[in-house]
């Protein structure tokens, strides 16, 4: 599959891929391309990165005439994510929960009306100007706005995520390795039992710096009439008790939240957190986001 990965990159055109650029900001969806210097950064740099996203009904939308002799490969590449890879875990964390096994695979139908993704990706390398004016930072520290991510392990070193004391550390990469996320909507489904991951993006170290870095994920999210509520009936947070992001009555749906955080992202000037350093945040359907730098 990473094969594929570079082809809606490498052989396809700026004028096509312009004919594939995804709305995002119109319609809250990442579906197709996101261009390069779409998002800011810091200090007036934009970002070197260029994704395609393909949703896991392959035939939902149209795509490149480079990419469609591929679409059974991609299908086939989405199912094995969804069912083989995706509701093991699910059932490993709804069994950490002591609810019925199944708790979490039923709200992610693999037919039903959501934004669950094939992602392919690539980073560009920068200037040197670039680089000071955002510290090294090609991605902000960030969380993920659905349940489970699903990264598939490459050799270019970038990708970092945050300690629970706040420390970054480097993910190693493991030949044929999965790089397991969770996300926002699993956090607040658990009560913030399962915590998203706190990860980021930065350059390479020198002997990489050159190399163009591909990836190759697969995001999922709840069915999008789902509303991100605790599984209050979970023993465990009957024990433990529960982190409430807000109150039942307020709490988005699957697809108002992940609209809700793709159709701002890298659109809003930032606020720094007042009671935290290197802390940068903004509200979405009134629940804080914070991205750290």
């Amino acid at each position: 599959m990473f094969d594929i990965t570079d082809v809606p990159f490498s052989q396809v055109t700026d004028e096509e891929k312009q004919k594939y650029a995804g709305k995002i900001k119109e319609t809250g969806s990442f579906q197709g391309y996101k261009l390069r210097q779409y998002w800011h950064l810091e200090n007036g740099v934009r970002d070197q990165l260029e994704h395609y996203n393909i949703n896991r009904d392959v035939m939902l939308r149209s795509h490149p005439e480079v990419l469609r002799s591929f679409l059974p490969e991609v299908e086939a590449f989405a199912k094995h994510n969804h069912f083989n890879v995706l509701y093991p875990i699910l059932r490993l964390l709804a069994r950490g929960l002591e609810l019925p096994e199944d708790t979490f695979v039923e709200m992610h139908g693999f037919a039903s009306k959501g934004e669950t993704y094939v992602r392919f990706m690539k980073y560009y390398p920068r200037s040197q100007e670039e680089e000071e004016k955002t510290q090294n930072v090609w991605l902000k520290g960030h969380t993920d706005f659905g349940t489970i991510t699903i990264l598939y392990s490459q050799p270019v070193a970038a990708l970092q995520m945050q300690t629970r004391d706040g420390q970054w550390k480097w993910v190693k990469h493991i030949p044929n390795a999965l790089i397991i996320n969770a996300g926002d909507a699993l956090e607040f489904l658990s009560g913030g039992y399962y915590r998203a991951t706190i990860h980021r993006v930065i350059q390479p170290p020198p002997d990489q710096r050159n190399h163009e870095r591909l990836i190759l994920a697969y995001f999922a999210m709840t069915d999008d009439d789902i509303k991100l509520t605790p599984l209050v009936q979970s023993p465990v947070l009957q024990r433990i008790g529960i982190n409430r992001r807000f109150s039942d009555e307020e709490a988005p749906t699957m697809e108002t939240w992940r609209k809700g955080r793709t159709s701002v992202a890298g659109q809003a000037q930032l606020k720094s957190a007042k009671a935290e350093k290197n802390v940068q945040e903004e509200y979405i359907n009134g629940v804080r986001v914070k991205y750290y730098i």
